[in-house]
Order: C-alpha cells, then sequence, then structure tokens
C-alpha cells in the first residue's frame, strides 16, 4: 500500500486536533461548572444587585443552595410554582406531575435566588449550573414572581442577578425553557434579551416549548473573569 498524500496526512491532523480542541474545551467547561458549586457565598459576586429599589418598592435579595434553604421559604417556592404554572402545563404535552416537580425543585444542585418585602416574600428563580450540550450553562429552572410584585421591574432584576452570576463562574449563557403558549413570559424574556438558542428543538420536534438563551460577556469574546471562592 503506497504512502498516505499530505493533504490526506494533514487532514488527519486537523481532524485529532480539532478533537483535542473538543475535549479540551468539554473539559474546561466541567471545571468551571464544578468550581462554580464548589462555591459557598454567590451573593459576594453580585451583591451589588441584591438590593432593588423603586418608587413603590424596597426589595432585598439572597442565594442559597436547596440544601440550606429555610423549609418554610421553600414550601412557599414550590406552592408559587404550582399557582403559576399548573394549569399552562396541563395544556400542553408535559402535563403536570407535582411530585416530578417537587422532585425537580430539591434536587441537591439546586441553587435559588429569593426576593423580598421586609417578610412578605416576592420572587424566586431556580438555577444550577451544569454542563448542557456540552457546555457550562447557568440553567434557570424557574423564574416565579407573586401577582403584586409583577410588572414593576423585578424578574428584569432577577434575571440581571443570574447573568452576572452566569459571567462571574465563567458559564457560556444563561438558558433557560419556556413555554410556546405562554406568550406573555416568551415577551418578557426576549425583551431582556433571550433569543431562541441553537439547542431548541424544530418545531415539528416540539411544539410546546422552546429554548432561549442569553450569552455572558465571557462568551462573547471578553475576558475571562476570576471565579471567587
Amino acid at each position: 500500500m503506497g504512502k498516505k498524500s499530505n493533504a490526506s496526512t494533514n487532514k488527519s491532523k486537523e481532524k485529532r486536533q480539532a478533537r483535542k480542541l473538543e475535549q479540551r474545551r468539554i473539559a474546561d467547561g466541567m471545571n468551571s461548572v464544578t468550581s462554580a458549586n464548589k462555591l459557598t457565598d454567590l451573593a459576594t459576586l453580585c451583591r451589588e444587585l441584591l438590593v432593588y429599589r423603586n418608587k413603590d418598592m424596597e426589595v432585598d435579595m439572597f442565594i442559597q443552595r436547596v440544601t440550606e434553604l429555610d423549609k418554610n421559604v421553600l414550601d412557599w417556592a414550590i406552592n408559587l410554582t404550582e399557582k403559576n404554572m399548573k394549569e399552562l402545563y396541563e395544556t400542553c404535552a408535559w402535563g403536570w406531575n407535582p411530585d416530578r416537580k417537587v422532585e425537580e425543585m430539591t434536587d441537591d444542585s439546586a441553587w435559588y435566588l429569593v426576593a423580598k418585602q421586609k417578610d412578605k416574600l416576592l420572587a424566586f428563580s431556580h438555577f444550577r449550573f451544569d454542563m448542557d450540550f456540552g457546555e457550562p450553562v447557568l440553567y434557570c429552572y424557574e423564574v416565579q414572581v407573586e401577582a403584586d410584585g409583577r410588572r414593576r421591574g423585578l424578574g428584569q432584576r432577577v434575571l440581571s442577578v443570574l447573568e452576572k452570576l452566569a459571567h462571574a463562574t465563567r458559564m457560556r449563557c444563561v438558558r433557560l425553557t419556556a413555554l410556546t403558549h405562554n406568550p406573555s413570559a416568551s415577551a418578557f424574556f426576549r425583551a431582556c434579551g433571550y433569543s431562541l438558542d441553537d439547542t431548541s428543538p424544530s418545531i415539528e420536534e416540539a411544539t410546546h416549548y422552546e429554548i432561549l438563551s442569553k450569552a455572558t460577556m465571557e462568551s462573547e469574546g471578553g475576558t475571562d473573569p476570576p471565579i471567587a471562592s
């Protein structure tokens, strides 16, 4: 058998190099996720955003792992999710399964960002640092706001905190799932700068949900931020 041509040899080298670069990219992403989940105080990464004031609201926020969250706060979050989402789930292919939702919201990898006005709980986000389609992402599982906290900029501030955390921990983006038959939520996310993600299924594959995301500064070519310990 004759020797391989230079073109064939170069092509093989390029494939090996591309494979190594992909393996390194995934390994670096996994390291970022592991480092983020080892953090004990996420508030230090976004403290300036955890106080929200406007003409008629004075809201303070805190961030905790689900394993450290007060049971009353967790119960409130679960109940608010059911109140806001049950009917929407029941009218799509997923259906509403309370046990499965509780299992999701109490997974050990879950983090909670909670907003309150004095002693009144107003909003929360359940999020996680994870690898998703080979990328390190901050995945937002829930953004839920009480009725009297809506249309006052609070939901947008919650997303701003998540985006700051994603950047500070070297996540590629904030990624979330939105129900297509909930147009007000879709409009809200898009107004906050979220767009259809490359991982979103085609209409033929899924008609009841889409994947939206917002890239971090790091993934747009900025310098890598340090991860605080």
